[in-house]
């Protein structure tokens, strides 16, 4: 099977080559399913990406965990075939099935060859409409992710996540680990995960994408035939949140020689008219190239750290702006004040008409290189989608970067950086910082 898995690795890498646009047809079932196609036919492979918005998010209360345990159960034996043999007969047919789950959204991507089309599609709709969640494959799973959340607690990068998503997010399903905790985990039953299941893989809340040698017509009745079967609608969305921050510190202490924070604030949705500009703001204050400002005085002009970024987090039910160093214990508390003069800096004068042009050319030379084979382009395709944006978007996000100006700029930044609400969490032994 060596044979097969080194074919559909090549078929990712080569499949459908960067063109100079991208042409999307709009694909709709004849059970109503809505899909995005880019039609590629020089190589017998397909990619195929399913989004179901919703996510870990739709977990009901006191059922922590309960949907991702049951994405990590779909691959796990589906219709007639347990867990061993649906892996087998994935691997016979060259097929390669992923799923995920996110704050947002249930993600399943399926790549598989035009010949075996037929065949992989069916075990993707078993998997997906017929999960098996036998006890034993529970049993096995919920170990596993048990001994994630055990490795977490001793790992401080994911500790400052969690501190600072309880910190704005409390109750809400944002404020904890989607993995839920180990209480949590072992009261989690089959029927849990059905209810889990009906919950978040329903046909209101699907989104497709694919690419690849499959035309319109085809993929329309694949649409039918994966998703028939699962229910018209699913467990209602979360409830947005209201972040609310203000200008301070906050430590958690844990015996590590380096300190690790992320910082940040009350961001801007996907849906804002300033999101552009927002972005490329962001590209000049943190994006994580070696020019940006944050990267520029922390790591280059005092070698406070190795690496300091910021990044825009547009969830469905609210928005941050981020941000994430580390340093040593006694050096942390100097790179937070760099960090802090920056964005009180950017938010009071915006940036330069260098840096702009500096940002626009990265931005827009590197995006064609995304579009860098079918899988790539299917999920991009899902993304597009779930964001709604329009169908000609690939071919008019690299106009709309170049069309920001500086005003543009300065305006967003006295906008979306707020220094009086800029908020550090630090895990580790910080000198000279206090809660």
């Amino acid at each position: 099977m060596k044979v097969f898995g080194s074919l559909i690795a090549f078929m990712l890498l080569v499949a459908a080559p960067l063109r100079a646009e991208i042409d999307i047809a709009e694909v709709t079932s004849p059970g109503g399913v809505t899909a995005w196609l880019v039609q590629e036919e020089s190589i017998p492979f397909v990619a195929l990406e399913l989004r179901f918005k919703g996510g870990a998010s739709l977990d009901l209360p006191g059922k922590r965990g309960a949907t991702n345990l049951m994405v990590g159960l779909l691959e796990e034996g589906a219709g007639d075939l347990d867990s061993r043999a649906f892996s087998e007969r994935a691997e016979s047919l060259a097929a390669s099935f992923d799923f995920d789950i996110g704050d947002d959204a249930v993600s399943i991507s399926a790549r598989f060859l035009v010949e075996n089309q037929d065949e992989a599609l069916a075990l993707l709709r078993d998997a997906i409409t017929q999960p098996r969640f036998d006890q034993d494959a529970i049993d096995r799973v919920k170990a596993q992710i048990v001994s994630v959340v055990r490795s977490d607690a001793q790992d401080p990068d994911n500790l400052v996540g969690v501190a600072f998503d309880t910190m704005v997010f409390g109750d809400h399903p944002y404020g904890s680990a989607i993995e839920g905790t180990e209480d949590s985990i072992a009261a989690l039953t089959r029927d849990d995960l059905i209810e889990a299941h009906k919950g978040a893989l329903a046909r209101d809340r699907v989104y497709v994408g694919a690419a690849g040698d499959i035309s319109a017509e085809e993929l329309a009745v694949v649409l039918d035939k994966l998703l028939v079967d699962l229910p018209e609608t699913g467990t209602l969305q979360a409830a947005a949140v209201d972040v609310s921050t203000e200008a301070g510190v906050t430590v958690v202490p844990f015996d590590v020689p380096q300190s690790v924070a992320i910082f940040g604030h009350e961001g801007i949705a996907r849906d804002d008219p300033d999101f552009f500009p927002a972005f490329v703001l962001n590209e000049i204050l943190g994006g994580g190239g070696f020019e940006a400002r944050l990267m520029e005085e922390v790591r280059e002009k005092r070698g406070l750290t190795y690496g300091v970024y910021s990044y825009l987090v547009p969830k469905d039910h609210a928005s941050l702006y981020l941000g994430r160093v580390s340093s040593a214990n006694d050096r942390i508390a100097e790179a937070i004040k760099v960090i802090r003069d920056e964005w009180s800096k950017m938010a009071e004068t915006g940036v330069t008409e260098e840096e702009l042009e500096v940002a626009k050319t990265y931005l827009t030379g590197a995006y064609p290189l995304r579009f860098d084979g079918n899988g790539p382009i299917a999920n991009i395709l899902v993304g597009m989608q779930m964001d709604d944006l329009p169908v000609d978007y690939v071919n008019t996000r690299n106009a709309k970067i170049e069309a920001i100006t500086l005003d543009d700029i300065k305006r967003v930044a006295a906008r979306v950086l707020k220094p009086e609400a800029l908020h550090f969490v630090v895990v580790g032994q910080p000198e000279g910082l206090d809660s």
